[in-house]
Formats: structure tokens, C-alpha cells, sequence
């Protein structure tokens, strides 16, 4: 099942970026498959194979959404950890009863709040301490310079600087 959903999901990926910006997008059907075994992975023994592909190819067509709507709402997440994890988690949670007997919606929605709430207030705390004592931002200079530069003593990607400096 756990394949079935990550086939499903980067399949699912695959076709909607081909139907919506006619062409595959490498990044999305990556990311749709990742979302697929998220999706699943909340009960991946009971499902049946069409109902695991079901789950992971909605989890890739979550992905697909909501990549685009986190850039309108100007949410920074580089390699799409929030459609992957947290909405594709979420939905595989959910879709726990439509296959399992023994579980209920309310049941899953409890969980999903609980958890929520805990780890908020678990990284506020933990964002506050680091806040506190070893600082939680760089400076406006490193990072104009870039950190791979002001860290690392090299840029990682030259051709994308400020400088003039080409490799």
C-alpha cells in the first residue's frame, strides 16, 4: 500500500501540472509522491490497493494546490514541506475511517488539534529560548552577503551572486 500511495501521488502530480501548466513539473511530482506516502502512512495496513491509491493521489493533488496558494499568501517554504507534511499529513489522518472500522472522524480531528496544540506551544517555547540565548536571526549583512558566503567562506551557486566572480 505504501508504494501503491507514492505511485498514486507523483502520478497524480504529474498529470494535474500537465493539465494545469502544460508541462510536468519535476519539483511537484517529487513532492507529490512524498505526499503520497505521508498520506498513507497514518494507517497504511488496512486500506485496500485502490483505497491506497486514492489516498496517495490525493495527497499529490494537494500538493499541487497548495504550493501555489502558500506563494500568494507569501509563506516561505523552499522545498514544500507544508503541502507535503502538515496538509498531506493532515489528509491522510482524515482518510484514516474511510478504511479502518474502528476509527472515527471526530476521533482523528481530536488527534490532529492535539497535536497542533502541542507542538505550537513546544516550539514557542524552544523558539523563545534559542531567541534568548544564541539569537534566532543573522545580520541584514550576512544575509544580504548569503550564508553558504558569511558562514561557509563560498558561494554555493556564484552564478546567482552579487559579485562578478563566474565559475
Amino acid at each position: 500500500n505504501t508504494n501503491l500511495a507514492a505511485a498514486a501521488g507523483v502520478v497524480a502530480a504529474m498529470l494535474l501540472t500537465q493539465a494545469i501548466y502544460k508541462k510536468v513539473d519535476l519539483t511537484m511530482a517529487l513532492n507529490g509522491a512524498l505526499a503520497g506516502l505521508v498520506s498513507i502512512t497514518a494507517e497504511p495496513l488496512t486500506p485496500e490497493p485502490i483505497w491506497a491509491i486514492g489516498i496517495g493521489a490525493v495527497g499529490g493533488v494537494i500538493v499541487v494546490f497548495a504550493v501555489p496558494l502558500l506563494d500568494r499568501l507569501r509563506i516561505d517554504d523552499v522545498v514544500g514541506a507544508i503541502p507535503v507534511h502538515l496538509l498531506a499529513g493532515i489528509w491522510g489522518t482524515l482518510a484514516v475511517p474511510l478504511t479502518n472500522d474502528g476509527t472515527s472522524f471526530q476521533s482523528q480531528l481530536v488527534g490532529i488539534v492535539a497535536i497542533g496544540v502541542f507542538v505550537s506551544v513546544a516550539s514557542g517555547i524552544l523558539w523563545l529560548i534559542l531567541k534568548a540565548t544564541i539569537g534566532i536571526r543573522v545580520s541584514d549583512e550576512q544575509e544580504f552577503e548569503g550564508l553558504d558566503k558569511s558562514e561557509l567562506g563560498m558561494e554555493a551557486y556564484p552564478e546567482f551572486g552579487q559579485g562578478t566572480q563566474r565559475v
